[in-house]
């Protein structure tokens, strides 16, 4: 039995994902602050898209590592479409939450709101892995 190595295009989806993760945490929007108190929430905030976007980073590092538990080292759902779908889901996902954020004025810059930006990049990130796993040669088994 032989495994394959990780490979680039993978290694650069699971960095992208835990970018998308970690930016799941800071603010994703804030409104207020000048005369009002300051308010903000994150992707987890009830009644949002981001927990959509937390579960398909989630879903893609799954992914990855899925051929690396199993005792025949390959899994049938590691292929680029499967990744795409994911990157789509999630892709999706934020952007629901970016017109909902900005439905009650909450969408700002990235000093107000750090977590959706970093998660936008951690999405940007994984497509540019998307497109090396899609130009791999298959392995031959």
């Amino acid at each position: 039995m032989t495994r394959r190595s990780l490979g680039r295009g993978r290694l650069i989806v699971v960095g992208g994902a835990l970018v998308a993760i970690i930016g799941c945490v800071p603010a994703w929007w804030t409104v207020g602050g000048t005369v009002t108190q300051a308010q903000s929430g994150n992707a987890f905030t009830f009644g949002g898209y981001g927990i959509a976007v937390f579960l398909a980073a989630i879903a893609l590092i799954i992914v990855v590592v899925l051929p690396y538990a199993r005792r025949a080292g390959e899994a049938g759902i590691d292929r680029p479409l499967t990744y795409g779908l994911l990157l789509l889901v999630a892709l999706g996902a934020l952007a629901l939450e970016v017109v909902r954020i900005n439905g009650f004025g909450g969408l700002g810059l990235p000093d107000r709101a750090p977590g959706l930006w970093l998660t936008g990049l951690g999405l940007l990130i994984v497509a540019v892995g998307l497109f090396d796993i899609a130009g791999e040669r298959p392995t031959q088994r």
